[in-house]
């Protein structure tokens, strides 16, 4: 049971340090943090409950598992739902918030709601699926989340700088891409992950490796470029 629990819980924390660590300008209060990442894992509930619904609904038109299902599934239902309810809950808390005020915070505040989320649903994926589960999503599911997140936070980041400068185009450009650049990160995750392919095996795991590497750059960069806002 502890060994359950310690591989389900600590690669989302040990991600969270990371990205905590990677704040050199100003570190954000824990109070805040810790308010995102619980929310992040109980949207794990509605997000449940919307694709739940999306997918029945869906049921109806496709046969499932059949590559359009697949499609729409990961793509508009849980894409949506999941990077929907994240962006829902990182851009009511921290918008407004008076410690938002450098662009790499969004960064820092979307990776505890994105692994407060990935935390509780990866629990509950590891003590269905056991230890073999809990290894392979700590190398591809809970760095997906943290990946999405950090182009969340990217976009987010970039909002607040426009809204500073009145740029109200670049602001709801920024917001958008916050929004949808995430949702189509996970709907591609998911889509190649469902089709029991060779080819789609291929494509993910180069997406995999190349959304990594991609992330950490991005990390290094929006912390060595902060910028006050």
């Amino acid at each position: 049971m502890r060994i359950l629990l310690g591989i389900a819980v600590l690669p989302p924390l040990l991600l969270i340090i990371y990205i905590y660590r990677r704040d050199q300008v100003e570190k954000e209060p824990l109070g805040l943090l810790a308010k995102l990442f619980l929310l992040g894992a109980v949207s794990v509930f509605p997000a449940a409950l919307a694709e739940t619904i999306g997918e029945q609904l869906l049921s109806n038109l496709y046969l499932e598992n059949t590559t359009y299902y697949n499609l729409i599934d990961c793509f508009l239902i849980i894409g949506i739902a999941e990077e929907g309810l994240k962006y829902l809950v990182l851009k009511k808390v921290t918008w407004k918030h008076p410690a938002f005020n450098y662009r790499f915070d969004a960064i820092v505040y979307a990776v505890c709601v994105s692994l407060g989320f990935a935390l509780l649903e990866n629990v509950m994926y590891v003590f269905i699926g056991g230890v073999s589960t809990g290894v392979v999503r700590a190398f591809t599911a809970i760095p997906a989340h943290a990946i999405n997140a950090i182009y969340m936070g990217y976009y987010v980041g970039q909002a607040k700088l426009c809204e500073k400068y009145g740029e109200v185009n670049g602001e709801i450009s920024d917001l958008r891409m916050a929004f949808f650049v995430p949702v189509f990160l996970h709907g591609f995750y998911d889509f190649c992950a469902m089709q029991a392919t060779d080819f789609f095996t291929i494509c993910f795991i180069i997406f995999v490796i190349m959304m990594d590497i991609l992330a950490v750059t991005r990390i290094r960069r929006s912390s060595k470029n902060d910028v006050a806002l």
